[in-house]
């Protein structure tokens, strides 16, 4: 008897170290990107006549749907995405794709918040928030970046 109190005691102290913590604290992002990037993203969008809206951390974005259940940067999302340089190169793109928001593009980090769950959003990203001076796969380095994104899910 005391071997099956003693391995009660056991599970439920290892299933309540499991359980997730719906009150964790996530690090803010607070990355800015300088402001000669915000003006290179900002010409290239007045000389395409793209009409987007300019968040104070140096990206731009234009939300298509608003969504229910916003991300936060602790969370798993799961997305249908394309990603383009400004050449319109498209360079990525994915159908449900799971990731763990706080190991993407600081880019995504802050825009994607701005929506939830059924939302979709462009967001235009500046070299600082995206992939920086490195070159990554067929990205050249220092390149603005164009997403489209529809967030299926928060987890």
């Amino acid at each position: 008897m005391r071997k099956i109190n003693l391995l009660a005691i056991l599970l439920v102290v290892v299933f309540a170290a499991c359980k997730k913590d719906s009150n964790k604290s996530c690090p803010a992002v607070t990355t800015t990107a300088p402001d000669s990037e915000v003006a290179a993203l900002q010409a290239y969008l007045d000389d395409n006549s793209i009409s987007a809206t300019k968040d104070p951390r140096g990206f731009f974005y234009i939300i298509h749907a608003a969504g229910d259940k916003k991300p936060g940067v602790c969370d798993v999302i799961t997305i249908n995405y394309t990603g383009t340089l400004t050449n319109g190169t498209q360079f990525d793109a994915a159908n449900n794709a799971t990731f763990y928001l706080g190991q993407l593009i600081t880019g995504w980090q802050e825009g994607l918040p701005l929506i939830g769950t059924g939302g979709s959003i462009t967001l235009y990203i500046p070299p600082s928030l995206g992939y920086g001076n490195t070159a990554y796969h067929e990205i050249p380095a220092n390149s603005n970046l164009i997403f489209d994104i529809e967030l299926n899910g928060v987890n």
